[in-house]
This record gives structure tokens, C-alpha cells and sequence, in this order.
């Protein structure tokens, strides 16, 4: 995915609480550059499943995939 790319308007509440709650854990790995209190939004999840994909290793690479389907 890139970040181009948007999330669907219907997005579930569990997978947006599922990428609040990877944003805190990967933010120094992954996140670093963004401001640690930022709010995640269901737009901004595929680029969250980007980073954790190219940076989150295994951990980060399975949640992405939990989240993107």
C-alpha cells in the first residue's frame, strides 16, 4: 500500500484501536519522526501498515497484515 491510498470510511473501531495501540509500541521504531501523542486516524492506517511492514519487523509485519485485509 502507499500512501495514497485511504482507509475504507466504515473502518472498524477494533482495527483503529489495533493501530492507535501499534503506534505507541512501534513509534520509536517506526514512528519516530511523528509527534509521540499524534491521534491516529482510519486514513492514516495504511501508511501506518506501510511503515510497520518495512520497520516493525516480524511483530510489526503481522499486525500490518491484521490490519490491511
Amino acid at each position: 500500500m502507499n500512501r495514497t491510498e485511504t482507509a475504507p470510511p466504515d473502518f472498524p473501531a477494533e482495527k483503529l484501536a489495533l493501530a492507535q495501540q501499534a503506534f505507541r509500541e512501534f513509534h520509536a521504531r517506526c514512528f519516530w519522526f511523528m509527534r509521540r501523542d499524534a491521534e491516529i486516524v482510519a486514513e492514516e492506517v495504511p501508511y501506518l501498515c506501510e511503515r510497520l511492514r518495512a520497520d516493525g519487523g516480524r511483530r510489526g509485519f503481522q499486525i500490518a497484515a491484521q490490519l490491511c485485509r
